[in-house]
């Protein structure tokens, strides 16, 4: 039980500095000197840098399949399955700092001598899944393929995420996948009605963090105000 404690607590460690600093920024010194245990202490846990990195890399993915179920398993329609899903994922990449590290480490791949696993085929599966689980009941727009929007649904997620990354830190994140969804959902949805859905997704998630503003939410407005009128 304590060496699994001691490797969770130094793979947090790791996570912090890499997500701060890139894989290249940081070294087996650093994390020793944040977590207050020696280099060969470390080293006893972890080979080396590499397998460090890629233990942050596995724990990322390790994440989703548990996320994903849980919204999958849910009786609600496809679509807000899909929607409720991705607000989900956002808030891990925004809050979570193991699955930051994790992303930031993907992609720096090519600094680290180790081969890792390659997560955008996956995404695109799920998400081909629930369009198709939509289509069965009726919510999908005709002419839409399945799997060619499932790929651009991906694409736009992830490349949202690389922007947000850059631009906030992904401060902004959910109110930047709200206006994606706006415009996704009026081309997805048989009766478009993106608000709506979203609306009802949003009912559903966690309060938002004290001072940031709901999703379609202006800045503008007060940090109280009545979530109905989303």
């Amino acid at each position: 039980m304590q060496a699994k404690t001691t490797r969770r607590a130094l793979l947090e460690t790791a996570a912090q500095l890499f997500d701060e600093r890139g894989y290249a920024g940081t070294s087996i010194s650093d994390i020793s000197a944040l977590s207050g245990r020696t280099s060969g202490a470390i080293y006893f846990h972890y080979a080396s840098k590499e397998k460090l990195a890629l233990a942050v890399i596995e724990e990322l993915f390790a994440s989703w399949p548990e996320m994903i179920s849980r919204h999958r398993s849910t009786d609600r329609p496809a679509l807000e399955k899909l929607v409720a899903l991705s607000f989900t994922v956002a808030r891990a990449f925004r809050d979570d700092v193991v699955v930051r590290a994790g992303s930031r480490l993907w992609m720096e791949r090519k600094a680290i001598a180790a081969p890792l696993p390659t997560p955008f085929a996956a995404w695109i599966e799920v998400v081909a899944e629930l369009l198709a689980e939509a289509r069965a009941g009726g919510e999908l727009a005709a002419g839409v393929d399945t799997l060619t929007a499932a790929h651009s649904v991906v694409c736009a997620f992830f490349g949202l995420h690389t922007i947000s990354d850059a631009m906030d830190g992904r401060e902004h994140i959910e109110e930047r996948l709200h206006e994606l969804w706006l415009l996704l959902l009026g081309a997805l949805q048989a009766e478009p009605d993106p608000a709506g859905l979203l609306g009802r997704v949003q009912a559903d998630q966690p309060p938002a963090v004290p001072g940031r503003p709901l999703p379609g939410q202006s800045t503008s407005e007060p940090a109280d105000a009545d979530p109905s009128r989303l």
